[in-house]
């Protein structure tokens, strides 16, 4: 079995550090039981799941105040789940998802190297047939419209679990679909506003994206 090379970093959130295992970089690869392979994953996007991505962290940095309340949270394509994992320090009702089969297995231990309850996870992809995740009051991502086609299949996923009053902020760094999208979700009922973060990113990258804001 490849051995893959992860990195354990702390990023800083005011006065919370949390505690990270991710790959030591996107070059990292092991699909030996092919499972990735059969769900469609490339060798090339494989790494992508694992890895602290600006737009991951300015979402986190969102998360570290927002008023969870009795609120029920989804996470969307989370990844390496620092958003997640932030909320889940705060002790928030938060559930998790993304498509690739090695998510849970990190999601798990960084949750453990935090001290925090496991955070409960549900494998699926936005195509999927109809879930049983049920509703959520605020729908949650970072940097999911990475092609055109994601538009239909994400609007559609979030409208699938928005609860009639939901709020759903995702954070994007610019790859040139967002415009169809918000014009999608406005189709489907939602208002929208977009604007620049004025946060600080603590692991020095450069995010020059939109935060993207819908409710209904």
């Amino acid at each position: 079995m490849a051995k893959l090379r992860v990195r354990y970093q702390t990023i800083e959130f005011g006065s919370t550090d949390i505690h990270i295992r991710s790959l030591r970089d996107n070059q990292e690869f092991s699909d030996d039981k092919g499972e990735a392979e059969a769900l469609g994953i490339s060798s090339a996007s494989w790494p992508l799941f694992g890895i602290v991505w600006p737009s991951g962290e300015v979402l986190a940095q969102l998360m570290v105040d927002y008023a969870i309340g009795e609120k029920r949270i989804l996470e969307v394509g989370c990844g390496i789940a620092l958003a997640s994992l932030v909320l889940n320090h705060r002790e928030a009702n938060i559930t998790a998802t993304d498509y690739h089969p090695e998510v849970e297995g990190f999601l798990i231990e960084n949750a453990e190297l935090n001290q925090d309850k496991i955070i409960p996870f549900i494998r699926t992809g936005w195509d999927d047939p109809v879930s049983d995740l049920g509703l959520f009051d605020v729908i949650i991502g970072s940097d999911l419209l990475y092609e055109s086609e994601h538009v239909d299949l994400l609007s559609e996923f979030i409208n699938q679990h928005a609860a009639p009053h939901c709020d759903i902020i995702l954070v994007d760094p610019g790859r040139g679909h967002h415009a169809k999208f918000s014009k999608k979700m406005v189709s489907l009922g939602y208002s929208h506003s977009q604007r620049k973060p004025e946060i600080e990113i603590k692991t020095s990258q450069i995010f020059s994206g939109q935060i993207l804001t819908y409710s209904r």
